[in-house]
């Protein structure tokens, strides 16, 4: 049993980390602090993974304090363990479907710092002319140049590294049946699929690829984790009985 449901674990947990990367906080700021401070490709790539690093660190710190707290739960239940994990699963699933239909989606921080609210009369327009993180950088130091370099890669990081990828921590929790085995696996693929998507977005963008669309898949990011979260839950809970 252990094979299969290792292995749907693991394909989830990519796929989570990675579409959770093709997030625009997740790559669009290093491509404007770049544009607006003159930065080749090569060093807005490698300040990304600089970025990312931090953002993969805090969230496996978090994972491990998940997994400590499902190796004790799962001493003191056992065989329920799988059912509790399953049912939590997709319990997360629903207030993901929930949040999509109440029209909250996935919150995400705005990592340039500014606090633009687009006008009423203006605000569609403006969406389809100009990012909202076009003006966030101009009310944002990162872009300004009178700081130098290692300023501006000092605050993406520390912000990005503030904003740990919550949506992978059910993921952690899912693998505590296979010990620190479990643990390790998920954290390389947590790193993989992040800096992966980080970069590759990243890249796209550089490339001049602005018109790549994310904002559907943004729209309906709380609809899809939903249904990652539910399935993954399910099959758990179908592969212990099957065992």
């Amino acid at each position: 049993m252990q094979s299969p449901v290792l292995t749907t674990i693991a394909v989830t947990g990519f796929t989570v980390a990675f579409f959770h990367a093709a997030i625009p906080t997740h790559w669009l700021p290093f491509v404007l602090v770049a544009r607006a401070r003159g930065w080749g490709r090569a060093k807005t790539l490698l300040v990304t993974v600089f970025a990312g690093l931090g953002h993969v660190a805090l969230t496996t710190l978090l994972g491990l304090a998940i997994a400590w707290f499902g190796f004790q739960l799962d001493e003191h239940v056992g065989e329920k363990f799988t059912w509790i994990v399953g049912g939590l699963l997709i319990a997360v699933g629903l207030f993901y479907f929930w949040q999509q239909a109440r029209g909250g989606g996935v919150r995400h921080h705005h990592l340039l710092g500014g606090q633009h609210q687009p006008s009423p009369k203006c605000g569609h327009e403006h969406e389809e002319k100009h990012s909202h993180w076009d003006v966030e950088l101009q009310e944002s130091p990162l872009a300004s140049r009178k700081a130098g370099d290692w300023a501006a890669i000092s605050g993406l990081f520390v912000m990005l590294t503030l904003s740990p990828c919550e949506v992978f921590l059910p993921v952690y929790l899912s693998g505590v049946q296979f010990g620190w085995r479990g643990f390790f696996v998920l954290s390389g693929i947590l790193a993989v699929a992040t800096l992966l998507g980080m970069v590759l977005f990243t890249w796209l963008t550089l490339l001049g690829l602005e018109k790549f669309e994310v904002k559907n898949f943004e729209r309906y990011e709380a609809a899809l984790l939903g249904a990652i979260f539910t399935v993954l839950g399910v099959l758990m809970l179908v592969l212990k009985h099957e065992h």
